[in-house]
């Protein structure tokens, strides 16, 4: 069987896209990893989307997604991808998706990888992940009012997610390894202003401790490798996200932060191949924006493969 598209992951925008494009007539199969949840699937609680004023959780509302696209007739299955590649048909391509010793062909695929969170890989970081572990601040901030925090990370990211968590929490510290910021310097001087930040330097977690719920973190000074205990009611690690797009490398354009290169109407450099969500070169990683991705993606891919038909309409 050939598909009209093949979507590669199952996350906000995935299952936008899978919406989208079968609603829209295209026979659609989505390829979910089953080991690599989306990051949507973290949050507890998701209170920045429309429409869900009390909140909902990150697995809650992907399933509703989920449900949806099925309604309108999406195919599922649950397989890691490992290649990406075309076959020529009548020198046309078909894209040949790779993944665990079988393949499936698509006139289109549209690529919502998603990207995945560095991870620190200390003792305690999987127990309290959704317990006082987070990697957004702008999904789990609110959680943390008169609360006091812990950000690791230097770089413009982890420094924009303390000053964000400043409007909850009344205390933030910024864990460092460096015994400077790496973040641009407007930031680095807004966060040292700011009453409720202090800046631990030359400092790494060693270990994230607590009984139920995240309670201190374990410090080691990188000079001396003295440890000191950090109380706190949570950690937000900050240290990068790495995109999910090793199957694409050698066949599509990735920037140097490996992520896929797509312009406004989500197209790669391939024709017939889109990309979406965080996967691509988006300066803002949001349930909301991976949704619009998803949706901008699957209107011009029903274009596209409605051209390739011969179906569309002029």
């Amino acid at each position: 069987m050939v598909y009209d598209t093949i979507i590669v992951g199952a996350g906000p925008a995935g299952l936008t896209a899978a919406i989208y494009t079968s609603r829209a007539g295209l026979k659609t199969l989505v390829v979910e990893d089953p080991v690599i949840l989306s990051q949507a699937g973290y949050a507890c609680c998701i209170e920045n989307f429309p429409g869900f004023p009390e909140g909902i959780s990150g697995v809650e509302l992907l399933q509703r997604f989920k449900k949806q696209a099925v309604t309108f007739g999406t195919e599922f299955l649950s397989l890691v991808v490992s290649k990406l590649n075309a076959k020529k048909d009548n020198n046309q391509n078909i894209w040949t998706i790779k993944a665990e010793g079988a393949e499936y062909q698509a006139l289109s695929i549209i690529i919502a990888s998603g990207a995945r969170a560095k991870r620190l890989n200390v003792p305690g970081e999987d127990k309290f992940c959704g317990k006082g572990v987070s990697y957004c601040a702008t999904c789990d901030g609110a959680f943390f009012k008169d609360k006091a925090v812990a950000v690791v990370g230097g770089g413009n990211t982890a420094i924009d997610e303390a000053l964000f968590l400043t409007r909850f929490a009344n205390k933030v510290f910024v864990i460092h390894r460096r015994d400077r910021l790496r973040a641009d310097t407007i930031l680095q001087e807004r966060a040292k202003q700011d009453k409720k930040i202090e800046l631990l330097l030359s400092s790494s977690v060693e270990e994230i401790s607590g009984s139920q719920k995240v309670e201190g973190l374990k410090l080691k000074d990188v000079n001396t490798n003295n440890i000191k205990d950090l109380p706190c009611d949570g950690v937000f690690i900050s240290i990068g996200y790495i995109p999910n797009t090793d199957f694409a490398k050698g066949l599509l354009e990735l920037n140097e932060k490996e992520r896929i290169v797509v312009g406004p109407e989500m197209k790669t450099a391939k024709e017939g191949i889109f990309a979406c969500g965080d996967c691509r070169n988006t300066p803002l990683r949001q349930v909301i924006t991976a949704c619009g991705d998803g949706a901008q993606a699957a209107h011009s891919c029903r274009l596209y493969v409605e051209d390739f038909k011969g179906i569309a309409y002029k």
